[in-house]
């Protein structure tokens, strides 16, 4: 029989490396804001909830709150637990969304009345 381990010590294993925790938070950020703060719950678990706490000065039962669905956490919580895992703020333009087949303009057609002979 084959061992299997469950998903989300799976997911917190991953979440350790920096790398992957910018471009899991990325996906999230992008899906939602609640999203967001579920996977910065989880960001913040795979390095061990009690050790940011100490390492941020925060308790944890209200890192547990800020983090949640339903959390808003302050500008200062968010970056005190980024830069505790190893993670920083950053501002990026939008980018573009890309057009459709339904949105897309269709060509010019080159006109053939000035054809000369």
């Amino acid at each position: 029989m084959i061992k299997t381990s469950p998903y989300r010590d799976y997911l917190l294993k991953k979440l350790s490396n920096p790398a992957q925790a910018a471009a899991y938070l990325d996906a999230a950020l992008e899906e939602s804001d609640e999203a967001f703060l579920v996977a910065m719950r989880n960001v913040a678990q795979a390095q061990q909830m009690s050790r940011v706490a100490e390492t941020t000065g925060l308790q944890r039962e209200s890192l547990y709150r800020s983090f949640s669905e339903q959390g808003n956490p302050t500008l200062s919580t968010l970056s005190s637990v980024l830069n505790c895992v190893g993670l920083r703020l950053s501002v990026q333009p939008r980018r573009p969304k890309r057009k459709t087949a339904a949105t897309k303009v269709p060509a010019r057609k080159k006109s053939t009345s000035a054809r000369i002979a």
